[in-house]
């Protein structure tokens, strides 16, 4: 038995679906095949089901749809402006740019 591949990328292993669901694997056994390789966390049942459904009605795209959705506040000129004032004080607090910022939540901050 050969160790489980770990942290594997989504689009490969719909492209892995893509296959089995070319060989008239059903969504079960696909499942059980993909946990058997990349461990049993690797996808629900009931999502493997639904690529299964969507690459049987002809989808080919393992990627993730680009979807609509709120448009990020954070822009490269306002991430230029927070390195700049962080630049100006290396001693600033998250609280502190959480003022200057106040259109960008903490986390975010942080994560900056």
């Amino acid at each position: 038995m050969c160790a489980a591949i770990k942290n594997p990328a989504k689009c490969k292993v719909r492209a892995v679906i893509r296959v089995f669901t070319a060989k008239q694997y059903s969504a079960a056994a696909i499942h059980r095949e993909l946990c058997a390789v990349y461990g049993p966390n690797v996808m629900s049942e009931g999502v493997v089901r639904e690529w299964v459904r969507l690459f049987k009605s002809g989808q080919e795209n393992t990627h993730d749809e680009e979807r609509s959705g709120r448009p990020s506040l954070v822009t490269d000129e306002l991430l230029q402006k927070i390195d700049g004032k962080v630049r100006e004080n290396r001693r600033f607090t998250i609280s502190e740019l959480s003022d200057e910022f106040p259109q960008i939540s903490r986390t975010v901050l942080y994560e900056a």
